[in-house]
């Protein structure tokens, strides 16, 4: 994925967080190594050479922590939250490990080395955690931005609500610019005779985000490139917003946007890739959950009798508008909708049986789904497919709702990260700023980041309903 793609969630603090945990990880071994046998040399001697089992744990545990969302830029994290995301995620690493140890018994290590490797790592972690809490949200690592603009499109950036949004940048100046009403009543810096680029280089700003009101005759060209000329970077507003939510702000994006914007590439290495990845991602998820499959089948059964349906079967709207059964282990009664009219699901929905409930809370209701996947009918990641019947109101009333239908619907996706469940409209409109930002920057990458964390969606609940 190009590295443009990534900025919005790979930054200066959380690369440089990963590198410090990678080493910690690393020399985990070496460490215990010398502890339980006194040197380096006399610990080779009984395991082994070090060098590929200390990488090995360190990209498990990297991996770990990445399902565990602990590299996520936009995250609001605590310190009580971080340790216990760092437990979860060394211990989902040792669980790995150990199925690793016992396939290749040639990279084991020995049960004393693995506990002072923990050790190590869990208290060495957790003072970088704690550092990483107390100073991120400080002007170290942000960068600092100029506002060209004092209207309403530049209200947009100063009416972010989410602290961890704002994490990235901090805004150093307004600047009016010709055609705008000043909107709000933060200090708004008036040209007076001074260049946009002398204004910049006084308030020492890294990027000038252009938010005009009204580009047609107003734009000043020559004095955006003397500032871009001068290493200050010049940003669209519609871009900027990009990079900082993760997200593309339907109220505020142009068809013209959309058209000349890079990204929304498609190639045929592209979706061979992407089927690669769904029909292995689906196919080992089959091989390890079908116990578990059996085991559902089993309580649905349990509950509403032995002539209960176990699946549900609905449709929903796939790539290019095209209908499809989604399956689903059923979690609602088997009178959900007697009228047949398409109800939004509510939070603590009565109709949602014991088990439905359970099944929802774990997201084990959508494990059919990977036949929906090998089938061609869904990808691993993607926006999630609605009902026929909500996706015709949201296509009328929603701007470039339509759009989240040229890719295919995803098992997981971007929104289901970044946003909470959505039942109503203006939920459906905040998903799709999230799904246009997957879609417009796709990639194998970004895949599989969703998909690892997904584990922590499901681990912490997030959005069931």
């Amino acid at each position: 994925m190009p590295i443009r793609s990534i900025k919005s969630q790979v930054r200066t603090p959380l690369l440089l967080m990963a590198m410090v945990e990678l080493a910690i990880l690393f020399s985990s071994v070496y460490v215990a190594g010398v502890f339980v046998w006194g040197s380096i040399l006399e610990c080779a001697k009984l395991i082994g050479p070090i060098a590929p089992k200390a990488a090995l744990v360190a990209i498990v545990g990297f991996i770990s922590f990445v399902a565990m969302g602990l590299y996520q830029f936009h995250q609001r994290l605590y310190f009580r939250e971080a340790v216990v995301r760092v437990l979860v995620g060394l211990t989902l690493a040792c669980l790995a490990l150990a199925i690793l140890f016992d396939v290749f018994p040639s990279l084991l290590i020995t049960r004393d080395i693995a506990f002072v490797a923990f050790g190590y790592a869990l208290v060495l972690m957790l003072i970088v955690r704690l550092f990483f809490v107390h100073t991120v949200d400080e002007n170290v690592f942000r960068r600092t931005t100029m506002v060209y603009g004092a209207g309403d499109r530049a209200a947009s950036i100063t009416d972010i609500r989410r602290r961890a949004d704002r994490r990235g940048f901090k805004v150093v100046a307004r600047v009016a610019a010709l055609g705008d009403t000043v909107v709000g009543d933060q200090d708004v810096i008036r040209t007076n005779g001074q260049t946009i680029t002398d204004i910049a280089v006084e308030k020492g700003a890294d990027e000038i985000v252009i938010a005009m009101d009204d580009r047609r005759g107003n734009l000043p060209v020559r004095e955006l490139l003397d500032a871009r000329l001068a290493g200050i970077d010049v940003i669209d507003l519609l871009e900027f917003l990009e990079r900082e939510t993760g997200k593309i702000r339907v109220d505020l994006v142009s068809p013209g946007w959309l058209i000349f914007s890079p990204g929304f590439r498609r190639s045929q290495i592209k979706k061979f890739v992407k089927r690669a990845l769904d029909v292995v991602v689906c196919g080992a998820l089959l091989l390890v959950s079908w116990p578990v499959m059996l085991l559902v089948a089993l309580a649905i059964k349990i509950e509403d009798g032995l002539s209960a349906p176990v699946l549900y079967k609905q449709y929903r709207v796939g790539q290019g508008n095209k209908s499809f059964n989604v399956l689903k282990f059923r979690s609602m009664r088997e009178d959900a909708e007697q009228d047949g009219k398409a109800i939004w699901a509510s939070e603590n929905d009565s109709r949602v049986t014991r088990v439905g409930n359970f099944l929802r809370n774990s997201r084990l209701d959508e494990l059919p789904q990977v036949f929906n996947v090998l089938a061609g009918q869904m990808s691993v990641v993607g926006p999630r497919p609605e009902r026929p019947e909500f996706v015709c109101d949201l296509q009328e009333n929603v701007p470039y709702y339509a759009e989240r239908h040229v890719v295919k619907p995803g098992v997981t996706g971007w929104a289901q990260l970044k946003y909470s469940y959505g039942a109503s409209e203006e939920d459906a409109v905040e998903k799709l700023q999230y799904d246009l930002y997957y879609i417009k920057n796709q990639s194998l990458i970004l895949d599989i980041m969703i998909v690892l964390q997904t584990v922590e969606v499901v681990l912490w609940g997030k959005g069931a309903r």
